[in-house]
């Protein structure tokens, strides 16, 4: 198994979600983000939270089949560009096991 994490502007993510349920992909963890990528903005302002940001993201996590990578890395790319600096980045990880908070059993034990 593999972890999509993908980092993305706000703005983006409802039409990247859609494409990706619309391609069976229903397991999806959104969560608010901010990063400083390479931090060119001259207005960039000192948050609440962290001592610098100039970008909030949108962080997109999902766990995939191997076979299954390239096309959400393909989704996330195409519906989450602008083509402006600080569209995003896209991680790839291995997932060595996964368990259910439920049973304790790792995925695909009964």
């Amino acid at each position: 198994m593999k972890e999509i994490k993908a980092f993305v502007r706000p703005n983006k993510v409802n039409e990247i979600v859609h494409h990706l349920i619309d391609n069976d992909f229903e397991n999806i963890t959104l969560s608010s983000a901010e990063g400083t990528g390479k931090l060119q903005d001259e207005n960039a302002f000192v948050s609440q939270k962290f001592s610098v940001t100039d970008s909030p993201m949108a962080k997109i996590v999902m766990v995939i089949e191997k076979a299954k990578v390239n096309t959400v890395v393909s989704i996330i790319s195409e519906y989450g560009k602008t083509l402006n600096p600080g569209d995003g980045i896209i991680y790839v990880s291995n997932v060595e096991k996964a368990y259910r908070v439920k049973t304790g059993l790792e995925n695909g034990e009964e």
